[in-house]
């Protein structure tokens, strides 16, 4: 990948959902691995819990009290200070609007109060790059699927910024449709993990549901449908415990078919031979498992984030400020978020 070493630290900074990320690298292309420094991540999930689901202005006020220490722990634990860092990067979209703003303001106080540049970076091409940390990164071209609470989409990508999306949500993504499948059957906050550990429980082939918009041409993806068919055979059964694991291994089984078949059908209309898998939802085991599998019998590579860096996080965040930063790329102080971003509308980092 055509990249350059950025040779300072670069601070990155994640508040886009419910979880403060914040991370300290620096950028080495011959060893991206050995560039992180040291991470810290503070999750929101107890906050948000009672209500089953994120609030956001509790979100925003949560980032208030979290980013500032957590900026200290990580640099505490890099063994560096404020005055040694190169840069500041920032997810600046898409997101809440709330939690963007909390983190796009303290890091552009920092980076004017340093007089180091400051990037804001798109979240979702944080993830794609995620897989760059470690020691064993991809090449382009590959095919990136993105999937996470509310993305699940196919990326065809040449270099850093060169994307074109050839499969999209069209309603709920599959991170989504986890986590609502999951409170319709009552399992608790946050309910995908739940739903996804539970399914280790079932038997395979007592439900079986449709796997959605795999029956006709295309890569975009639609699971509010199989949602609904999750509910009707809830509602309908005797919701004892062995049939509660039963549909919750259906659903993911529906699920994972179905991202499995795209990502193949992606591959072959790209010529692409390696695939990336990120966002939260690339930690799910079954998922990892089958393509895994897929893989090695169908002659394609497939790329994974570890487990820590599969949810939202600082390091895949300062990993894309740096490497924009290499080259040449940055904003000036205007403090801007976007809660909707175009990844294709991003420039090549050239």
């Amino acid at each position: 990948m055509d990249t350059k070493q950025f040779s300072k630290p670069i601070l990155g900074i994640e508040t886009s959902c419910d979880e403060t990320g914040v991370a300290l690298l620096r950028w080495e292309p011959a060893a991206p691995g050995r560039g992180l420094l040291s991470h810290a991540l503070y999750s929101q999930i107890k906050l948000h819990a009672d209500y089953g689901g994120v609030v956001p202005e509790l979100a925003s006020r949560d980032h208030v009290r979290k980013l500032l220490p957590l900026v200290r722990e990580a640099l505490a634990e890099a063994g560096l200070t404020p005055q040694d860092l190169g840069g500041v990067a920032y997810t600046a979209g898409p997101g809440l609007v709330g939690a963007l703003l909390v983190g796009a303001a303290a890091a552009r106080a920092m980076a004017w109060a340093l007089g180091v540049p400051a990037i804001g970076v798109h979240h979702m091409e944080g993830h794609l790059l995620a897989p760059l940390l470690e020691d064993d990164p991809p090449e382009p071209p590959f095919v990136a699927l993105l999937v996470s609470g509310g993305h699940s989409m196919l990326v065809e990508v040449k270099g850093v910024g060169q994307y074109r999306i050839l499969g999209d949500t069209l309603d709920d993504a599959a991170g989504e449709a986890f986590d609502k499948t999951a409170k319709m059957m009552g399992l608790p906050y946050p309910g995908g993990p739940a739903l996804a550990a539970l399914a280790q429980q079932g038997r395979p082939g007592v439900f079986r549901f449709s796997r959605p918009m795999t029956d006709r041409p295309g890569l975009d993806f639609s699971f509010s449908g199989l949602k609904t068919q999750v509910l009707l055979a809830w509602q309908q059964s005797d919701k004892s415990e062995q049939t509660r694991a039963d549909i919750a291994r259906g659903f993911e089984e529906a699920i994972v078919d179905t991202l499995a078949i795209k990502c193949r059908r992606a591959l072959q209309a790209s010529g692409a031979r390696r695939l990336v898998i990120a966002g939260g939802v690339g930690a799910n085991k079954r998922l990892r498992e089958e393509l895994a599998e897929a893989g090695a019998k169908e002659g394609f590579r497939v790329y994974f984030p570890r487990l820590e860096f599969c949810t939202d996080n600082g390091a895949m965040i300062a990993l894309a400020g740096a490497i924009r930063l290499a080259h040449g790329q940055h904003q000036d102080e205007t403090v801007q978020v976007f809660p909707r971003w175009d990844l294709e509308s991003l420039p090549a980092a050239v």
